[in-house]
């Protein structure tokens, strides 16, 4: 498993996604996860899934310390009080003293950043979490929380073959920050692009294999696909033995354009494609 390191802390590239997994799904999931090798476990109160992902966690036998662990706080929560109540309900729900990593799930603007991030890093003071960051921020966003002085390490955004987010990239390894992608197989349009899939061929893998392998192996970058079942979950994670050329990074990079599936009318960067 590749690792990105950053202020001493490992964070394995490639995560299991927990979106729209709920109940017995999520519960079955995260184990079947654990069990095949993942150690980056992906989640969010807007989930609701919090409570079957800490079970899980708690059932797998894999010891807490080995797990990189990342919850959200939704953007009705961030007042400072606010925030700290909910932080503590995720970490009951969870079944667990600390996360590793804690984030701002959407921007909200009608409450402070530094305020927000204030609380969040008391939080990280008292060892609730190890390490903070934000998700949907755009590079204006990121400036307003530099200029905090609160050391945040992660964006988690939309990213994938067919979506540039190389400005914001840029911007990241700068700060010596990563970017965690979500929807990396662009819901269902990863399966079936076609350069993807003649790249693929002379691996063996398939199209998705290689838009994952084409993800995890920038710098800074990890991916955080959802599987709903132990196949393709087993699949997502069999991207380590292969590597692709520069040629074929250069070929995965030439499909970008702004085909943007989350919130596209929000004011986000954008690439020249």
């Amino acid at each position: 498993m590749k690792e990105i390191v950053i202020d001493g802390i490992r964070i394995p590239a490639l995560g299991y996604g927990t979106w729209e997994l709920r109940g017995e799904e999520c519960l079955r999931g995260v184990r079947s996860a654990l069990d095949i090798g993942y150690r980056h476990i992906d989640t969010a109160q807007a989930y609701g899934n919090e409570a079957e992902v800490g079970r899980a966690i708690a059932e797998s036998g894999v010891p807490r310390e080995d797990i990189f662990l990342t919850t959200k706080i939704w953007p009705d929560r961030l007042e400072p009080a606010e925030l700290r109540r909910a932080a503590e309900e995720s970490l009951r729900r969870l079944r667990t003293d600390y996360v590793d990593l804690l984030l701002i799930h959407w921007p909200n603007p009608d409450v402070p950043l530094a305020a927000t991030l204030g609380e969040m890093d008391r939080l990280r003071g008292e060892g609730h979490a190890l390490s903070l960051g934000v998700s949907n921020f755009t590079i204006a966003l990121l400036d307003e929380a530099a200029e905090t002085g609160v050391r945040i390490v992660n964006n988690q955004v939309e990213y994938h073959p067919f979506l540039s987010q190389r400005r914001l990239l840029d911007r990241l390894r700068r700060e010596d920050m990563f970017l965690t992608a979500y929807a990396p197989l662009a819901r269902g349009e990863v399966p079936r692009n076609a350069v993807l899939a003649r790249i693929g061929e002379r691996y063996g893998k398939s199209a998705s294999q290689v838009g994952l392998r084409w993800l995890v192996q920038q710098d800074r970058v990890a991916a955080i696909p959802k599987a709903g079942n132990e196949k393709h979950a087993r699949a997502n994670f069999e991207i380590f033995d292969f590597e692709l050329t520069p040629e074929e990074m250069a070929e995965i990079h030439a499909l970008r354009s702004n085909m943007r599936l989350v919130s596209p009318d929000r004011d986000w960067d954008i690439d020249e494609a």
